[in-house]
């Protein structure tokens, strides 16, 4: 009998890591609090729920791939939620990008309901998660780790074991503060380099092979040089990462002056008309600083 497994947040990484999850061998049932995506999903023969309560019904291990902290902790904490409906016993993965705090809030208030918690945030986008090539950043009790190995081995290339619930987030934050800054400044430079006359794909050729290449330089830039800029991980998504991490830095003391710039500036491209986009998109936005010279 397959195991049976509920999968909250059916948005582009959830649904992906549900097919995945399907593809090799789990009976998956997917819940998403937005009824039109619900909808959307069930006419493309995705098994979803339309309840908290039917998603949960007979299944002891759940994902939730959620886009914010207030999301989590709404669908989470409120009555009604997860920690109210799951039953006792059950292991849920904590697979979004959140603060430690809010991971350690949610992980102790399920730990008192006798809940098994991981926090489990990703590092990929939807095409790793849907040919389950996602790095798994792991943060809980090893008996709960083994307990989910088969679903971790599903989805991910390797996971790495950091310690209690919220350490885990708290590699996240710092993987994407690098990721984002990575990104800006490759933008910005691959702007320079085009201004001063340099073709496009010769700069792309030089770049990918020198010593200032970097994984999102070369998995991102050549859709860029094709002026694709369909989101793999939306320009909102990196902001609001970089202002949680922004966050938890003055919450430890620990200045983050450089990931604060980033931040700045991914919220001028939000303004200024790239929401929705991918966030290699500003190197649009640098570009068109130079067109107005």
């Amino acid at each position: 009998m397959k195991e049976q497994l509920a999968v909250f947040g059916m948005g582009q990484m959830g649904a992906n890591m549900a097919a995945r999850l399907t593809e090799t061998g789990f009976d998956v049932l997917g819940y998403d609090i937005n009824p039109a995506r619900r909808q959307e999903l069930a006419e493309r023969q995705v098994a979803v729920a339309d309840t908290v309560e039917a998603a949960l019904a007979g299944r002891k291990i759940v994902l939730t791939s959620l886009p914010d902290p207030a999301t989590a902790r709404a669908a989470w904490l409120n009555p009604g939620g997860l920690i109210d409906k799951a039953e006792p016993g059950s292991l849920i993965l904590e697979l979004s990008t959140l603060d430690p705090d809010t991971m350690r809030e949610i992980g102790a208030a399920a730990a008192a309901k006798g809940l098994a918690v991981l926090d489990c945030p990703v590092s990929g986008g939807p095409m790793e998660s849907l040919r389950g090539e996602l790095v798994l950043i792991v943060g809980g009790d090893m008996a709960d780790i083994k307990r989910a190995e088969a679903v971790l081995q599903s989805l991910g290339q390797s996971w790495s074991h950091t310690g209690p619930v919220g350490t885990a987030k708290a590699v996240k934050l710092v993987n994407n503060m690098m990721s984002m800054g990575n990104v800006l400044i490759a933008c910005e430079a691959f702007a320079l380099g085009e201004a001063a006359g340099v073709a496009p794909e010769k700069l792309y050729e030089v770049l990918s092979q020198s010593g200032g290449r970097s994984f999102h330089f070369t998995k991102r830039f050549p859709k860029a040089l094709k002026n694709d800029f369909d989101p793999g991980f939306k320009m909102e998504l990196g902001e609001k990462d970089l202002a949680l991490a922004i966050d938890f830095g003055r919450a430890l003391r620990q200045p983050t002056p450089a990931t604060s710039i980033v931040r700045e500036l991914m919220a001028t491209a939000l303004a200024t008309g790239y929401r929705g986009r991918d966030v290699v998109a500003l190197l649009e936005m640098f570009r068109s600083y130079s067109a107005k010279t």
